[in-house]
């Protein structure tokens, strides 16, 4: 008696796993796929975010909007010259079917004539230069050019990292700029 529990028992131990073997392979391929779906779900929102901020109308070269997607809902920073381009950007995000909620945490940057003539200075010195010029060629150019109380810090994406330095030469070189921080990147290729 005792040998037939004892052999029953080594069956049990040896058997179970092998029956229960098929069913943690199959679950692991549909986290997998849950996974992939997840990430194109992501990406598909991040690509209509961006798309919705590029279209604003008032979005300029004087603008920068800047965005984080977790799950379902988007949070906007960045700095816009006009205090409408704020709420526009809101209630556009707000318009994608799929997000559920908009934090915006964009600043409206301070009203200021010195500021404004720094602006036009910075992008003639930038978007004047030979070799810089091919970036002002879309509809919203590339460098970003964010100026407050005098300081100027340039962001967006550029092609190479001579095109980082001269932007920077350039920006630095207009009279009254207190400061510049070159925050831009360099494209991978």
């Amino acid at each position: 008696m005792r040998k037939e529990v004892r052999a029953l028992l080594a069956v049990l131990l040896f058997a179970l796993p092998l029956a229960t073997a098929p069913f943690a392979r199959t679950s692991q391929p549909q986290d997998e796929k849950k996974q992939r779906n997840e990430e194109k779900y992501r990406e598909k929102l991040i690509k209509e975010v961006r798309h919705q901020l590029l279209l604003l109308p008032y979005y300029s070269v004087f603008d920068n909007l800047a965005f984080k997607v977790e799950g379902d809902k988007v949070t906007l920073s960045g700095q816009v010259v006009r205090p409408t381009l704020k709420s526009d950007a809101e209630a556009a995000v707000k318009s994608i079917e799929s997000v559920a909620g908009v934090t915006n945490n964009i600043e409206v940057l301070p009203v200021s004539a010195m500021d404004d003539q720094l602006r036009r200075a910075v992008y003639r010195a930038i978007y004047g230069d030979t070799v810089l010029f091919r970036y002002g060629e879309s509809a919203v150019p590339s460098i970003h050019i964010i100026v407050k109380n005098g300081n100027v810090t340039l962001v967006g994406v550029v092609d190479n990292e001579s095109d980082k330095n001269l932007a920077n030469l350039r920006a630095n070189q207009v009279p009254n700029v207190f400061s510049v921080k070159n925050d831009l990147a360099v494209a991978s290729k």
